[in-house]
C-alpha cells in the first residue's frame, strides 16, 4: 500500500469525522455519479470495469458509510432546496448513467432496503431493445468474455478501423491488460458514431438485453424511491452533432420518456458529460432548467445549472468511502 494511497484514505476519514473537516461542506450538496452495480464484487475490480462498475457488497457498503456522514435525498430535493434553509448536515444524491438493466437487477433491491433515493438517466433508444453499448461490447469481446474467435474477428475489425491493439492488451498478467483496456477503450471514444455502430455489431451479442424496459422503468418509478431522466436517445456526444441532430436527439430522448415515465426528471444528463455553449442553449430551449455534468464539485446553488457538477463512484472508493471523501474535499475546495 502506497504512502500516497494511506495519506488519502485518512486525510478522507478525517474531512468528515472532525468538525473542521466537515466545515466546507455545510449547507452543500453532492451529486454522485454510478452506472452499473455487477452482481458480484471479484468482476467489477478489475480496472477496465472500476470506473463504471461496482460489485453488490461494494455498494451496500457504499450506502452505509453515506446514511452515516450524509442526509441521502432525492436530485430534485438537493437542487430546488432554498440555500437559506439547507441543514447543516450535507446531502447527497445518488444518479446512474445510460439505463443498465442491473440497475433494476441489483441496485434497486439495496436502494429499497437501505431506503436511498435514486434517479437513472435513460438513454431511451436502448430501453426495451437488444441494442448493446458499444464500450461494454468492445470492451468484453476483446477481455475474451465471448471466446477468443469473436476476439480475433473483432481485432480485424479494429485494425480495418485503423485502430490496431496495442501490445500489453496480450500481457498475461490480467490486471496490465485490463489497463491497457481501459486506456484503448478511451482512445474510441474519438471514432464517429457509424464506425463505432459497425464494430458493436461485430461483437457478439449477448442473450439478455443489457438496458433496462419500459416494463423495470415502470415497476422503479411505482417504488417511489427512483426517477428517471434523459441521458440521449443514442448516446451520442452532444458537442459533435449539428443543430439539427442535436434538436433531434434531444426532442427523441424527452419524448420517449413522456411516453414510458409518470413524471420524467427535468434535468438533461449529458452522454460523457461533454456540453459547450451551444449545447447548454439547446438544453434550456427544450426546457430544461438543470443539467448534469461530470466535472467534481459541490453543489452549492450558484454555479451553472446546465452545467451540474458530480463525483464518479467506482468499485474502488465505493470499498473504501474515505477515498471518495478525499475526492468531495479536493472538490470543496475548488
Amino acid at each position: 500500500m502506497s504512502i500516497k494511497y494511506v495519506f488519502k484514505r485518512t486525510g478522507g476519514w478525517l474531512y468528515l469525522n472532525t468538525s473542521l473537516g466537515r466545515h466546507p461542506l455545510r449547507g452543500a450538496g453532492v451529486i454522485l455519479m454510478l452506472h452499473r452495480v455487477l452482481n458480484n464484487d471479484r468482476a467489477a475490480e478489475l480496472p477496465h470495469r472500476n470506473e463504471l462498475c461496482v460489485g453488490p457488497d461494494a455498494f451496500e457498503h457504499l450506502l452505509i458509510w453515506l446514511q452515516r456522514h450524509f442526509e441521502c435525498v432525492p436530485l430534485m430535493t438537493l437542487l430546488l432546496a432554498d440555500p437559506e434553509s439547507v441543514p447543516n448536515r450535507p446531502r447527497v444524491a445518488l444518479t446512474f448513467d445510460d439505463g443498465w438493466r442491473d440497475n433494476a437487477m441489483n441496485a434497486f433491491p439495496l436502494l429499497r432496503q437501505y431506503q436511498v433515493p435514486a434517479s437513472i438517466f435513460l438513454s431511451t433508444d436502448f430501453v426495451g431493445s437488444r441494442q448493446h453499448f458499444w464500450w461494454e461490447s468492445i470492451g468484453e469481446t476483446l477481455w475474451g468474455s465471448h471466446g477468443q474467435v469473436a476476439r480475433h474477428s473483432l481485432i480485424e475489425h479494429l485494425q480495418h478501423a485503423g485502430r490496431p491493439l496495442p501490445v500489453l492488451l496480450d500481457d498475461i498478467d490480467d490486471e496490465r491488460r485490463s489497463l491497457a483496456l481501459l486506456h484503448y477503450l478511451q482512445s474510441l471514444k474519438t471514432l464517429d458514431a457509424r464506425t463505432l455502430s459497425d464494430l458493436t455489431e461485430a461483437c457478439p451479442h449477448g442473450a439478455q438485453p443489457q438496458a433496462l424496459d419500459w416494463t423495470q422503468v415502470r415497476m422503479l418509478e411505482d417504488s417511489g424511491l427512483v426517477r428517471f431522466g434523459p441521458h440521449g436517445a443514442s448516446h451520442a456526444i452532444l458537442t459533435g452533432l449539428d443543430d439539427q441532430r442535436l434538436h433531434e436527439e434531444l426532442t427523441r430522448s424527452w419524448t420517449a420518456l413522456e411516453n414510458g415515465c409518470a413524471q420524467p426528471l427535468p434535468v438533461y444528463c449529458y452522454p460523457n458529460g461533454d456540453n459547450d455553449a451551444r449545447v447548454r442553449e439547446h438544453v434550456a430551449a427544450h426546457g430544461f432548467p438543470f443539467a448534469l455534468g461530470t466535472q467534481a464539485g459541490l453543489y452549492r446553488h450558484d454555479g451553472d445549472p446546465l452545467n451540474l457538477p458530480r463525483f464518479g463512484v467506482s468499485q474502488r472508493n465505493a470499498c473504501h468511502p474515505e477515498l471518495l471523501a478525499w475526492r468531495i474535499r479536493r472538490g470543496a475546495r475548488s
